[in-house]
């Protein structure tokens, strides 16, 4: 099997503005260690990031459950990392998916809120992702009209 049966290339390149898509490639960034955090560290991150007891009873599946999310953010970023390098012109998709995640993150910790001492990054850092998300998602849609904003070359 041949990489282009798996992934084939469609000749379509992505028309907005290069901001947008070097923001997606931050976010993709930050996801790939975040997930790798999860899978990785010896408490998945849910004591020493999210300050979610684990020496309780029923810890060692807290720390599976954060690993198992950290494989489910890994595939994720996968697709992001797979929109930056092959397929650009679903910049603006991808920036929907985050968008959409972090709003479903928001409502979903309204609902089943955590407890814990200070509140995670993620918590904080959801309050931040969405204002720039949309704003990136907005210039995204954008297309370019000046000659030094060419289209970005594979």
């Amino acid at each position: 099997m041949h990489m282009d049966q798996l992934l084939p290339r469609i000749e379509k390149d992505y028309k907005g503005p290069k901001a947008p898509y070097y923001f997606l490639v931050l976010i993709a960034v930050i996801s790939t260690g975040r997930s790798l955090i999860h899978i990785f560290s010896p408490d998945g991150g849910a004591n020493s990031i999210a300050g979610i007891a684990v020496d309780v009873e029923g810890g060692a599946n807290l720390i599976a459950m954060f690993a198992q999310w950290g494989a489910s953010q890994l595939i994720l970023a996968l697709f992001y990392w797979l929109s930056i390098l092959r397929y650009r012109f679903l910049t603006p998709f991808m920036l929907a998916i985050i968008l959409l995640e972090q709003l479903l993150r928001l409502g979903v910790g309204q609902i089943k809120p955590l407890v814990v001492t200070s509140p995670p990054p993620g918590a904080v850092g959801s309050f931040i992702l969405i204002p720039l998300t949309l704003a990136a998602l907005v210039f995204s849609l954008k297309s370019k009209s000046r000659s030094s904003d060419l289209p970005l070359e594979e």
